[in-house]
């Protein structure tokens, strides 16, 4: 089993991508993106029963939507624990790389009750941009809303950091890492036991990823109306202020909890219009009903033309 492997954490569209392209680059680290598939279907219980059914496991990763692409081999002889493991080892192996590490955006305490002395790097975004980022991406169709992954992964990590020694976490500020990026991927390198190498700041040479540019910060200023703005700090105003971050100085505005139905209501019908209209109808209309009526071979193949889409969209 891997020693101490790194997690890469914090909530999606929180600048993960950048990150993990920019540690990918070095000569000794290799680094899994999307690692969710390891722990989507532990649970919060106690080792070993947290651990999913090696048969269900497997037949869930072939549905996966970024586990088929990475040509991983499934050992079915190993344990939950074991076979985990084996895909970073695998990832750290064919990169010809020393050490590996992944990214996981949900539910990463689990990964402890794989690799109990597994150490976390935190990057944190202004949750302001996060939920106007969340949005764009069709995940949620209010800013209201679209700050659930951002209190789930920050109060995630807050909780988990309290049962670690401080030598086991550290916090990455994305605004920071786009300012001073030698600075902030040089604190990181010493948290994983190695040196600075500038080869992690030419990923533009061989992604599509562009240099750090300070214009993707703070974009909420630019592109929120102000009553949005006002909305998500009546939300998460305390947690932005907790972490360093200012509010906006517009009046405070309350959300009842009559106001809070009607936008759950109103992001549930724009994801289903984002679906419908990303999807097109058809696809959309025989991914509900094979779900709704139990038809797993057909859902089976709605699934992967799902990911298909989902795949080419994210690219």
């Amino acid at each position: 089993m891997l020693s101490q492997p790194v997690i890469l954490v914090g909530a999606e569209r929180s600048g993960s991508t950048l990150l993990r392209l920019m540690l990918d680059g070095h000569p000794t680290m290799a680094w899994n993106a999307e690692f969710e598939y390891a722990v989507d279907l532990m649970t919060d219980e106690s080792a070993p029963h947290c651990f999913p059914d090696l048969e269900r496991y497997i037949a869930y990763l072939e549905l996966e939507r970024t586990f088929p692409q990475l040509n991983r081999t499934i050992d079915p002889a190993l344990t939950y624990p074991e076979l985990i493991d084996s895909f970073l080892v695998q990832r750290r192996d064919r990169g010809g790389k020393q050490q590996v590490g992944c990214t996981v955006h949900r539910h990463f305490d689990r990964l402890l009750k794989i690799w109990p002395d597994a150490r976390f790097v935190h990057l944190l975004r202004d949750g302001r941009d996060v939920a106007r980022s969340v949005i764009d991406m069709g995940w949620a169709g209010n800013v209201y809303t679209g700050c659930d992954r951002w209190i789930e992964a920050e109060t995630l990590f807050a909780n988990m950091t309290r049962r670690l020694p401080p030598e086991r976490h550290m916090t990455v500020l994305f605004e920071d890492l786009v300012l001073h990026p030698v600075r902030e991927l040089t604190r990181i390198c010493e948290f994983c036991g190695v040196a600075y190498h500038p080869a992690m700041l030419e990923y533009p040479n061989r992604t599509t990823y562009e240099a750090p540019d300070p214009k993707i910060m703070r974009r909420w200023k630019r592109q929120m109306s102000k009553s949005d703005v006002q909305l998500v700090e009546s939300r998460i105003g305390a947690m932005l202020l907790e972490r360093g971050y200012e509010l906006s100085g517009l009046p405070a505005v309350s959300v009842t909890a009559a106001d809070e139905r009607r936008l759950r209501r109103s992001d549930y019908w724009s994801r289903v219009k984002f679906r419908v209209k990303q999807n097109g109808p058809a696809l959309f209309a025989a991914d509900y009903l094979t779900r709704r009526l139990g038809l797993s071979s057909l859902q089976k193949t709605v699934r992967l033309k799902l990911n298909r889409l989902e795949q080419a969209r994210l690219k």
